[in-house]
């Protein structure tokens, strides 16, 4: 699954606990079923590729089990990890400078060539 929608959330830190999950959803909501629907709408997601901030209970853990096709969970540290990520990838870079002129001669260096 190369163009997965998971793939850009793989975990680029080590995976511990966190007081806070960080829930992406990557699957449409079309086609679903209407309990996953109302699901995630209790999760305040109502569009594909939107992060929601949650506290990790047992209750969340629930109906995370329920849509876990639908979603991706993150903790805190993989979340900001991935966020930097993005960051550094979408920085300023320096200009590339292509001179087009060529080199300019030197007398010394046209004196030697003699």
């Amino acid at each position: 699954m190369s163009g997965s929608a998971f793939n850009a959330f793989k975990a680029r830190v080590p995976i511990e606990w966190s007081p806070r999950l960080y829930i992406t959803l990557v699957r449409g909501l079309p086609g679903t079923r209407r309990l996953h629907r109302r699901t995630l709408d209790a999760m305040r997601l109502r569009r594909c590729h939107r992060t929601v901030a949650h506290r990790n209970t047992p209750s969340l853990l629930g109906m995370l089990n329920q849509v876990k096709r639908l979603v991706v969970v993150e903790t805190e540290a993989m979340f900001n990890s991935r966020k930097q990520q993005q960051e550094e990838h979408r920085a300023l870079r320096p200009p590339i400078v292509v001179s087009h002129s060529p080199p300019p001669t030197t007398s010394s260096a046209a004196d030697s060539a003699k």
